[in-house]
């Protein structure tokens, strides 16, 4: 490369300039520091009930159609794993077993994307072989789409 070629290329380089973290990466990251030093001034007894109550009022904010969504996953999760727990996640919906996520539902107005989101974390036992997903697009929830959730739960769970 001549001297020429990597000044272009530098200057180029120098155009990009990295600005960090999105506005909803920032706020996301808030949200997480808030909800830390909310869940220390829980007693342990009281988690549960809590983050119910955080979740729900998360879901309540959202807008119609991701909230239709979240809503219907927050029974669905219930039911198919009644011992994982309700609590916010980096402001999101989200399932934990001993505190930690196992599972997570992000909006699609959380960070600007064309749908919304069922995640699991590395908690899940999801592992099938060398590669497999570890989250899902959602645009609605159908009887076939529901049963497939279900079946994800079950095993993340377990």
């Amino acid at each position: 490369m001549t001297k020429a070629q990597k000044s272009v290329r530098s200057t180029a380089t120098a155009d990009k300039k990295f600005d960090g973290f999105t506005a909803e990466e920032r706020d996301a990251m808030k949200e997480h520091a808030q909800e830390l030093k909310a869940s220390a001034r829980r007693s342990p007894r009281r988690a549960k009930a809590d983050g119910e109550r955080d979740v729900l009022a998360k879901i309540a904010e959202m807008a119609d159609a991701d909230r239709v969504l979240a809503e219907r996953l927050h029974e669905i999760i219930k039911s198919a794993a009644p011992d994982l727990s309700p609590k916010l996640w980096y402001g999101m919906p989200a399932y934990a077993r001993d505190g930690k996520v196992v599972c997570f539902f992000q909006s699609a107005q959380k960070f600007k994307t064309r749908y919304a989101t069922l995640g699991f974390s590395d908690q899940a036992k999801l592992d099938e072989g060398a590669m497999w997903p570890t989250a899902y697009a959602l645009t609605e929830l159908t009887a076939a789409a529901e049963a497939r959730i279900v079946e994800l739960i079950g095993k993340a769970a377990s």
